[in-house]
């Protein structure tokens, strides 16, 4: 119940990329757009991580470097790595794909350079 109550909005991210990782994508104008599963990648993941970011520094008093390491960059990057593996041994709408997996990381890490911004701006430089 903790977990809800720090992180309504991260679960509920974390909730939508697993449905939209294994769910069969409709076919739009955008799929023939080069790329556009890269940068879809990308904004997944730089969005939940953000929200992640986000909620952590707002719930929590004491910053542990570790943790946020772990939980905001770490766990999604091997959250990614996992539904990329469930993808390709599971599924037969839907295939494995390193690229996938370094778009991912991609947004994490953008999310981190955010959530790294936050923390200078809340705790200041130099604490």
């Amino acid at each position: 119940m903790k977990l809800l109550k720090r992180y309504p909005l991260t679960l509920l991210c974390v909730a939508a990329i697993w449905y939209l990782c294994f769910f069969k994508p409709p076919t739009t104008r955008l799929s023939h757009t080069p790329f556009i599963d890269k940068w879809v990648h990308i904004a997944m993941y730089a969005g939940t991580c953000t929200v992640l970011w986000w909620e952590y520094l707002r719930s929590h008093a004491r910053r542990r470097g570790r943790a946020l390491l772990a939980w905001a960059v770490a766990a999604p990057i091997l959250m990614s790595g996992l539904i990329e593996l469930l993808q390709a041994g599971l599924t037969t709408t839907r295939s494995g794909d390193w690229w996938d997996l370094a778009a991912n990381t991609i947004g994490v890490l953008l999310a981190a350079a955010v959530g790294r911004g936050l923390l200078w701006h809340r705790v200041g430089p130099g604490r």
